[in-house]
């Protein structure tokens, strides 16, 4: 059966330190769609940021790229399997250099937190309780 499949695609400063930051939270680099201008992260089976050196990244769109440290023009947000896991990939994130971004959201039935990568990207990571999904 045919999954469907996401790719971010961010630009960044320095991807170098960018490839750095997201192998620190876990995520592995596929090479074969990486290069000096490009890298792609393996976030799961079906979800991909493509982090693009400003340059190329400018190569895609006839728009002014948006600086994520004073715009917002996308926030992405990842499931995680537990609330553990939430504060887990967070903490990691800030201990790589990124920051925290807003206040830790807690309903019970769903928790998250997010952070800023070292671009401003802001990166939102939730939790919900599947028995509040089921009913």
């Amino acid at each position: 059966m045919y999954q469907q499949m996401i790719f971010v695609n961010l630009p960044v400063n320095d991807l170098d330190a960018s490839k750095k930051f997201f192998t620190e939270l876990g995520y592995s680099i596929n090479p074969q769609f990486s290069d000096e201008k490009a890298a792609s992260v393996v976030i799961s089976d079906t979800i991909v940021a493509m982090l693009l050196t400003k340059p190329f990244y400018a190569t895609f769109t006839k728009k002014e790229i948006a600086d994520a440290t004073t715009t917002s023009e996308v926030l992405v947000c990842l499931s995680a399997e537990s609330r553990e896991k939430v504060d887990e990939l967070v903490d990691k994130a800030i201990a790589a250099g990124g920051t925290a971004s807003g206040e830790t959201q807690d309903h019970g039935f769903m928790y998250g937190r997010a952070f800023d990568d070292l671009d401003g990207h802001t990166w939102e990571i939730m939790w919900m309780d599947p028995a509040a999904v089921q009913g």
